[in-house]
């Protein structure tokens, strides 16, 4: 299995993307890992917020291959602890898929389209992130879950 995880809009912060870069390459040691950042809508200002996430929806199932599973970062989804989210991914890579993307989306959330063919939503907290902080969070998540899996000293249970 292949991990994805499409970000709208460019990490501003170099102390963000170091942190980001370090998290990426421990990750390659498990898994092959791709971010893939979306460039944020030209003239945003100008659009309603329907129309802002329709045209980031119409983008992020452009990036998606008929046999991906996508999952959603998104306030309202399924909270896990580390060591569950080590068993969802267990559980996506015993299934046989090919590739799962996780989608970071835009201020206002995702467009109906793409909530429709999302297979799940993720919550990282009930508190709510920056998008660029959320980017460190998930490529961090992703690495603890699979050192939970080899059962690696990284996370302290």
């Amino acid at each position: 299995m292949n991990i994805k995880l499409l970000a709208i809009g460019k990490t501003d912060h170099k102390a963000l993307q170091i942190l980001i870069s370090e998290y990426e390459h421990r990750l390659k040691h498990y898994i092959k890992f791709e971010l893939e950042i979306i460039p944020d809508i030209k003239n945003a200002k100008n659009l309603s917020e329907a129309q802002q996430k329709d045209k980031e929806g119409e983008t992020i199932l452009k990036k998606l291959n008929s046999t991906d599973v996508l999952i959603l970062l998104d306030e309202n989804g399924k909270q896990y602890s580390s060591v569950d989210f080590s068993s969802f991914l267990q559980k996506k890579m015993n299934s046989g898929i090919k590739r799962l993307v996780f989608v970071i989306g835009g201020p206002y959330g995702f467009s109906n389209a793409v909530y429709k063919k999302a297979e799940a939503k993720v919550s990282l907290s009930k508190m709510t992130f920056s998008h660029q902080m959320v980017r460190i969070f998930v490529v961090e998540q992703l690495y603890r879950a699979f050192t939970i899996l080899r059962n690696e000293p990284y996370h302290h249970r």
